[in-house]
């Protein structure tokens, strides 16, 4: 089969499950339920590492620090002046909303959440880059300021933890299912597994999180008006097939969330430079986005987008090009009288399992006998984390530090002691990621890291592959959702229902 009809192929889904039996069902009288594929875990911001619970916890509890469209830090509820090398002050704005429970929002509970991502008893996730605060000093009832150990210039872009009650965090509370901030939605009740009520504080509209794992059930549950919203982990055949229902709404919008195919530089063939450019080559990256993503993305060179302020705007994509990439293999001493076998890692999920059958066939293309092997997520990622694997792929979601090239590409970052899977090592890799994380002054900062992009770009620790569109479907009707580059929910707090007479 041609290479493009088999891409054309993968793309097809039987939709017949949808066609009929669509019959319509009332609308929800007071509020919305917005269908999700997965259930949130955590409700405690301490300890939520899975994206559910931190794009709700985002709608439950205020922040520090946010971020602007180029993931800068912004004010979340406090402003920030560094008074020295290792001295930052933050005075809360005088307008914040209090807590759901009615009392207000004081530096002293600042302080409180901090104090407890840094005690290793929390056993929170981020307190490792939380480490270099030393103690922390509440000024008044508005100011408190944060003393370091060591001067770091990235501390912003840790303080996006949620704001806990001082009181609550003393008494040990489990916010964990009892979640209590003051954010812009609030718990009303968690009545059973896969269902989770909120309601917005603003207005007392009452918004229903329903679990559905299966996309063409959530599609399903969204044309009978059992739910008014979806948003993302729809196949773009499903996404197309809904664009044409007269019931629904479809939008989407450009995303940042990086999915690459990572390399296992330990392997005696992965780790090969001229493998990993050869198969850089053989991948139709432009022709997989328009036939099996529908054109619901665009192509990605690095882990941040050009829009990023440490972007880089200028790396020169690597061509498809079937001739480049066989004479790559034959220069590693592989072709057809010696040919390259390979192993791909991924989930079960049916459309990555047809994305990797795309790239199987693209690689059979040059001479490389790639066999695939699908997994449940535990079983996969457990084996990607241990460098069980020569390919795999996988996405990085909602990532806006740049410290984030610390943990996936030191040296120092292999597991456990990071995200450095592939056990890439680079002396000059690691020299630039030292050098920009001390950098003082941001446009040095940014070049910095800029440099070392295209360094990773060369060596192909992953190969770049795009940033898939942030879908969102909802019965007509529904308006004033917006969608967030990164996939949050935070649409829902700006969302009204349908008008029904």
């Amino acid at each position: 089969m041609h290479r493009r009809t088999l891409i054309r192929a993968a793309a097809a889904s039987p939709l017949a499950a949808l066609a009929g039996g669509c019959g319509r069902h009332a609308p929800a009288a007071d509020g919305l339920r917005f269908a999700i594929a997965n259930e949130p875990r955590n409700l405690d911001p301490r300890l939520a590492t899975d994206a559910v619970s931190e794009r709700v916890n985002r709608l439950l509890y205020a922040r520090l620090v946010d971020f602007d469209g180029a993931s800068r830090p912004v004010p979340g509820v406090a402003d920030c002046e560094q008074l020295g090398p290792l001295r930052w002050r933050f005075r809360l704005h005088g307008d914040i909303a209090p807590f759901s429970d009615g009392t207000p929002v004081r530096a002293a509970d600042v302080a409180a959440t901090y104090a407890s991502v840094l005690d290793p008893a929390t056993a929170s996730h981020h307190r490792a880059v939380l480490s270099v605060i030393a103690r922390i000093e509440v000024q008044g009832a508005r100011t408190l300021d944060f003393h370091l150990h060591a001067p770091e210039p990235l501390l912003a872009f840790h303080l996006g933890i949620g704001i806990l009650p001082a009181r609550l965090v003393e008494a040990g509370h489990g916010f964990q299912r009892a979640p209590l901030g003051s954010g812009p939605l609030a718990l009303a009740r968690w009545p059973a597994p896969g269902r989770l009520a909120l309601h917005r504080r603003r207005d007392g509209m009452a918004i229903e999180l329903v679990t559905v794992k299966d996309p063409n059930v959530r599609a399903m549950k969204l044309l009978r008006g059992e739910v008014e919203l979806l948003q993302n982990d729809l196949p773009p055949e499903l996404v197309g097939y809904l664009r044409r229902q007269p019931s629904v709404r479809v939008t989407r919008a450009a995303g940042v969330n990086f999915s690459y195919l990572g390399f296992n530089l330990a392997d005696a063939a992965t780790g090969r430079a001229e493998v990993r450019r050869a198969i850089a080559h053989a991948v139709d990256r432009a022709a997989i986005l328009r036939w099996l993503f529908q054109s619901n993305g665009r192509l990605a060179e690095a882990l941040f987008p050009p829009e990023h302020w440490a972007g880089a705007a200028d790396l020169t994509p690597h061509p498809f090009d079937p001739a480049r990439a066989r004479a790559l293999l034959a220069q590693a001493g592989y072709g057809p009288q010696r040919p390259l076998r390979l192993s791909y890692k991924t989930s079960s999920d049916p459309f990555r399992v047809r994305l990797a059958t795309v790239i199987q066939a693209q690689l059979a293309d040059v001479g490389i006998d790639l066999r695939v092997q699908s997994y449940d997520w535990g079983t996969f990622f457990g084996d990607v984390k241990a460098g069980r694997f020569q390919l795999y792929s996988l996405t990085w979601v909602g990532i806006r530090s740049p410290d984030i090239f610390r943990y996936a590409f030191h040296s120092a970052a292999i597991p456990p002691d990071g995200a450095n899977r592939g056990r890439y090592q680079s002396a000059a890799a690691d020299r630039l990621i030292d050098a920009a994380a001390a950098e003082p002054d941001a446009r040095r900062q940014a070049a910095l890291y800029r440099s070392l992009q295209h360094l990773l770009h060369r060596d192909l620790p992953y190969l770049p592959l795009w940033y898939e569109d942030q879908v969102l479907a909802s019965r007509r009707g529904v308006t004033g959702y917006r969608l967030a580059p990164d996939g949050h929910y935070d649409g829902l707090a700006s969302v009204d229902p349908p008008r029904h007479a």
